[in-house]
This record gives C-alpha cells, structure tokens and sequence, in this order.
C-alpha cells in the first residue's frame, strides 16, 4: 500500500461520519422545515462576486452602500456561527467575498434557520448590501437567502488541502473547488485556443471537422487505438492526426482550412503525453514550410500576448518568446551538442559511433536516420528557448516535401520549447508517384513489426492524382503549449480529464 491509499484509509472514517451526519440534517430538514433544496430549479443570479469587488472597493471601513443591491450566488467555503451574527465566504468562478448574515436583519427565524441547516459546501442564493467591516473586509450584509443545494460530502481543503495528484486528476472537480489557480489555468487554455482561432480566421483560414473514426490511421507515425463498427462488420480507427482528410479538402479546393481537435495515439503515459490530445492543424494552398514558420511564430507571441507578457516562467527557466525564434538545421544542432557533422561520416561510421554512446542500432541504418536518434536523445532537451529545427531526413518525413538542393532531406521544421517538441510542419508532398513510394516505405517497416509505421492510404494517393497544390501544412500541440504558457509541470495539469487507470 503506497501513501497515497494510507492518505485515503486515514480520511475514510471522518468522512463517512460528515457524510452520514449530513444526509441525516438533510432528512430533518426535508421532514421538519418541509423544504427540498433540490427541488429549486432557478436563481436569478444579476451579479457576479468580482461585480462587488471591482464596484464597491471604493467603501471605508464600516462604511455600507444601502441603495445597492446585490443578488449573487455560489458555493459557501467557510462558516463561522456566533449568536446574533454569522460570517461565511461564498465563492463564485469570479471571486470570493465575505457574507455577513445578522439577527437584525433577516429576523430571528431566517437567521436560525441558516444557523441550523446550512454547510460548507452548499450554494446559497443571496440578497444583500455591499460593505465593508471595521476590520477592512469587503462583505455583503444579507438581507435575504437561499438554500439551492446541499453537499452532502465535506470540501476537499477542510481535510487533507487537496495536494494528492492522484485525486486530484481522478476527480477534477474536486481539483477546481480547492484550488482557484487550477480554474484559473484552464481558463488561460480557453482563451490560448481563442487566440488560435483569432491569428487563423485573420488569414482567412476556414475551421472544419473531419472523422475521428478512419478506416485508415493515418497522417502520422505512431500507434493507433483500434475499434469494431458492428453494422459496417470492419476495424475503424481514432484518428492519430488530421492531416490527410485536410489535405483533402485542399484537393477539394479549400484554399486554407484548419481544425482544433481531439487526437489518439495509444501510447505511453508520462508528464508530456496523453493517449487523448488536443492539437491544430492548418492547412494553406501556395504557401510553403517557411510560411507555415512565421504563421507558428505570429500564433505562439500572440498566445504570451494572452497571457499578459512574452516573458514567461517555466520551471527553472525564463522563457522568451519575442520574434523571431532561432532556426538551426537539425545537423547544425547534432554537430553543435555532439561534436559530429553526419554530413561526413558514412554509414558504417554512424553506426559505430551510435553503439558509442548508447544506442541501439540495426545493421541498416543509414547515417541520417541516426542522425535522428542523436538529436532525439542528445538534443532535443537542450533546446529550452524557442527553436525551430530544420532540415529533417526522408526517411522520418514521409509527407514532406524533398528539399531539392539536398534531396535526402525534407523541407520540413519542427518547432522545440523547454525541451519538448511543441509544432510541425512541412511543405507538403503532392507528388503522388513519390508518395506512393514513400507510403510502400512504411508499408515494408509496416511489415517487418514496426506498429508505428505510417498506412498505406489508397485514398489518399488517388486525392493527390486529381492534384494538390503547393501546400503549407502545420500541426500544433495545443497541451504542450498551454502547459509551457501557464508554468505547469506536467499535461495533465491542463487537461481537465487526463486518462487514469482505474482505481480498481
């Protein structure tokens, strides 16, 4: 048993008897009050809690506006219960503000009544006059109230503070109550993806949805999730990204689209991946991988815009996101980390220097396919300032256009910030003789056991002979971004339901 469970067997016996005390006040109050709080079905909440503080901070110390009046409501986080007065904090997702509920005015059977039956946790609908205490509190002095709803278990924070990773990505919601910051990095997430929208329609970029049941997993290298369609008797797909049906429409003559979405690649779980990820793609007809450059970087400052500053805190390190960016070639960066220039070594060179340092190779690779393998394990993570890395090999790009002055290589970038891959982006391959080639390529690692090989899509290569045309192409880790935007340590910290194993 870890600490965690030790954690939890220790709050099972306090919580069982709120729990049990609880649902009996609630059986008293529905038998001897005759009210259900459950039975109400509408408050009509006028005013947020951030409307008193960003309206009424002007009041002296007991000082009140009595031609004010406030109907709010929210969840009651504290309560203190004294004689003739009471104080309580309800919270709404604007703010928290002090309620102060008093003898004098509501009357002695209002007042009791809220000494008797209300708890932490329960949503309150409340009427009441701005003030503020002798003691320099900004409160509302409740005229009237509502019991809206009952809590029947008690508030995270009251036993344990909520700082258990496990629960807190197992039961969100209890995250979100404890911790305001939480709601509040998830409200830097809406407005990221608002930004995204806002930098692409500025294009004139269409946003359109394509299947995320396929049956072909394709438009990247990696592993898919797997489902049966009874009626249709086949294998369908979660898509792995959404890059050949957009390219489609391209074919379909929609000069620039784009799609937010949902992505599933069923693959390991740590503090960088999810199995379901949120991501971008955007697609734009005669444009090139140096455009779709300048359009990440044009997104990327306009999300720390968002954010209020492009210096921004991530862990350790002072991130800077004022344009432009560094761009390196991906055998600049191996030569500059590593000491070694694979545009002079041979094969059988590569090879024994990969066996060097601790990789594992097979007889056949070729020099620049372990090129990859020294950036992917000697590099990448040195990369904390934004980087965009040029010059990817083929044999990792198989939609990507060839770079004709150097054909082994592609014109493809991909974009690296504290370390972690962040975009990427190429000019598309629309030679449909050559990637067919490329596609029977993957088809033969397919083959040989390699399960993350690209599909050999028919379809697809058929869309490309009625033609494509130069194309832009550029996916976005929406997760990735937000996590470095918002100084979270880990994607599930942005995700609000990150996939968990079950408890049982």
């Amino acid at each position: 048993m870890n600490d965690n469970n030790v954690n939890m067997e220790e709050r099972t016996a306090p919580e069982k008897e709120i729990i049990r005390q609880r649902v009996e006040k609630l059986e008293r109050l529905r038998k001897e009050s005759k009210f259900d709080p459950y039975v109400i079905d509408k408050w009509d909440k006028e005013h947020k809690l951030s409307f008193v503080h960003e309206h009424f901070s002007h009041l002296g110390p007991d000082e009140m506006d009595e031609t004010a009046t406030i109907k709010t409501a929210g969840r009651v986080m504290t309560i203190r219960k004294h004689g003739r007065a009471s104080f309580a904090h309800l919270e709404d997702d604007s703010e928290r503000l002090q309620l102060y509920f008093q003898l004098n005015s509501l009357g002695e059977e209002e007042y009791e009544w809220f000494k008797r039956w209300v708890d932490t946790g329960d949503f309150l609908g409340i009427v009441g006059h701005p003030f503020r205490t002798k003691r320099g509190e900004l409160s509302l002095l409740v005229t009237d109230f509502k019991l809206l709803s009952k809590a029947l278990r008690p508030l995270p924070e009251k036993w344990h503070g909520l700082k258990d990773t496990e629960v807190r990505y197992r039961q969100r919601y209890l995250d979100l109550i404890a911790n305001p910051e939480v709601r509040e990095a998830f409200r830097k997430r809406a407005k990221i993806i608002k930004t995204f929208r806002e930098v692409l329609e500025s294009h004139g970029t269409l946003e359109v949805e394509t299947p995320m049941l396929s049956p072909i997993a394709g438009g990247a290298i990696a592993r898919p999730f797997i489902t049966y369609h009874n009626a249709l008797g086949i294998n369908l797909y979660l898509r792995i990204a959404t890059e050949l049906y957009l390219k489609r429409l391209v074919v379909g003559m929609y000069e620039r689209v784009y799609e937010i979405g949902k992505n599933f690649r069923n693959e390991g779980i740590d503090s960088m991946h999810n199995p379901e990820f949120t991501a971008m793609e955007v697609y734009w007809a005669y444009a090139n991988y140096e455009d779709m450059m300048n359009l990440t970087e044009e997104i990327i400052v306009a999300c720390a815009d968002a954010m209020g500053s492009r210096q921004l805190p991530y862990g350790d390190y002072m991130i800077n996101y004022e344009p432009p960016f560094r761009r390196a070639a991906m055998v600049e960066l191996v030569k500059e980390h590593c000491g070694i220039d694979f545009l002079t070594v041979t094969d059988e060179e590569a090879r024994k220097l990969a066996k060097e340092g601790g990789l594992e190779v097979k007889g056949d690779e070729s020099r620049l396919l372990i090129m990859t393998e020294f950036f992917d394990n000697f590099v990448e993570d040195k990369l904390i300032q934004p980087t965009f890395v040029l010059g990817y090999p083929v044999e990792v790009s198989p939609l990507a256009k060839r770079d004709p002055d150097n054909p082994d290589f592609t014109r493809r970038f991909e974009l690296f910030i504290c370390g972690a891959e962040v975009a990427n982006a190429f000019s598309e391959l629309n030679d449909p003789l050559d990637q067919k080639e490329r596609f029977l390529d993957q088809l033969r690692k397919k083959e040989a056991g390699d399960e993350e090989a690209h599909a050999f899509d028919e379809d697809y290569i058929v869309a490309l002979e009625h033609g494509l045309p130069p194309t832009g192409g550029l996916g976005i880790g929406i997760d990735r971004l937000t996590m470095f935007l918002t100084n979270s340590s880990s994607i599930r910290d942005v995700i609000l339901f990150p996939t968990m194993r079950p408890k049982e």
